[in-house]
């Protein structure tokens, strides 16, 4: 009898502790996470708050990708972008679902972006796919719904998401983005999203976009680096309210052979060298600087956390020129298969 009661003892003792000691890990999380340093936001023309730095997801798939959005939410970062083309946004879901159970994060701190594919134009297919993505995600709203480009493809079916033909000939459609964009914008009404951006528009397209819509999009999402830094498409961005997000900010660094020229320059080795940083960092201060929102891809945590640490020098004006003599135009996503049928609304036929 004596036994059996201390045997119960024992178990209520342990029970408590265990208890004790999840309520206090849970503290120390929120404690760390008041603590913790994180990127600036940018006010969107809805309200909303944007962190100017993201992670962005492409090609991070499975384990790995996972546990580099852990590592990068456990440092800081709280813009997390992927897309239903990346094919991840279960595992980018999982990762945002572990890092608010274990209290690290709410979900209200989460600035999750994702894009709606080019398959899924028909205003038809909008709220479904978004639906899907919302399950895919385990979340109950996205933070910021884009149009990943203002080019359909043609629908096949749900696993064929670049749809080419026998002579490998991609099938385009001739679906208005207007007609797209304003079924996305029944999702906000509906609660599933709260922003609305659109991604690889152009000047002239965004303008048409202006004048037709009722939610204004609060990004346009394209390519910018020192070798594509995007000035004229930022200030027109900003004179109508709208931020510009930087995709392949760093371009894709060829230590082989040295290449972009920006990462790998005297010049602006000197410049990182000044400052203690690495000349990536040097690169994500100077696209921040210039007034957009860098979304650089990594799985490698080392990366991740370097990219993120950024915050604590700013370029002379000097040095920001030095950067600017990159610019050349050149584009790591020129969208080949959409030029080379010359269709209505491929978005880099003219400057910006």
């Amino acid at each position: 009898m004596f036994m059996a009661f201390k045997g119960r003892q024992i178990a209520a003792t342990l029970i408590s502790s265990t208890g004790a000691l999840r309520n206090r890990f849970t503290h120390n999380c929120s404690v760390l996470n008041k603590k913790m340093k994180l990127a600036p936001t940018v006010k969107l023309n809805n309200g909303h708050e944007m962190p100017i730095l993201g992670l962005g997801t492409y090609q991070s798939i499975d384990g790995e990708g996972t546990e580099a959005i852990k590592h990068a939410i456990d440092i800081g970062y709280r813009h997390i972008d992927t897309a239903y083309f990346y094919k991840n946004e279960i595992e980018v879901g999982k990762a945002i679902q572990d890092k608010i159970e274990s209290g690290i994060v709410k979900r209200e701190e989460i600035f999750l972006v994702t894009k709606l594919w080019n398959v899924h134009h028909d205003p038809g297919h909008v709220e479904p796919i978004c639906r899907k993505q919302l399950q895919n995600l385990g979340l109950d709203y996205i933070d910021l719904y884009l149009m990943h480009m203002p080019v359909g493809y043609k629908y096949i079916d749900e696993e064929t998401l670049m749809p080419v033909d026998a002579d490998g000939v991609l099938q385009l459609s001739d679906i208005d983005y207007l007609d797209t964009y304003k079924a996305m914008e029944k999702l906000v009404e509906e609660g599933l999203v709260r922003s609305l951006g659109v991604s690889n528009f152009n000047s002239e397209q965004l303008t048409r976009l202006l004048e037709n819509c009722t939610i204004k999009p609060v990004t346009n999402q394209v390519e910018c680096s020192p070798g594509l830094n995007q000035k004229p498409l930022t200030a027109f961005c900003k004179k109508h309210d709208i931020t510009l997000t930087a995709y392949s900010p760093l371009g894709r660094p060829k230590p082989d052979v040295q290449k972009p020229d920006y990462i790998y320059s005297p010049a602006v080795v000197a410049i990182a060298k000044k400052y203690g940083k690495t000349t990536p960092q040097i690169v994500l201060r100077y696209l921040v600087d210039l007034g957009t929102i860098p979304i650089p891809k990594s799985s490698n945590n080392n990366r991740v956390a370097e990219n993120f640490d950024i915050f604590d020098f700013k370029l002379t004006p000097e040095e920001m020129a030095v950067l600017d003599g990159f610019n050349c135009g050149e584009r790591l996503v020129p969208l080949n298969l959409i030029k080379a049928q010359n269709h209505k609304y491929y978005p880099f036929a003219i400057e910006f």
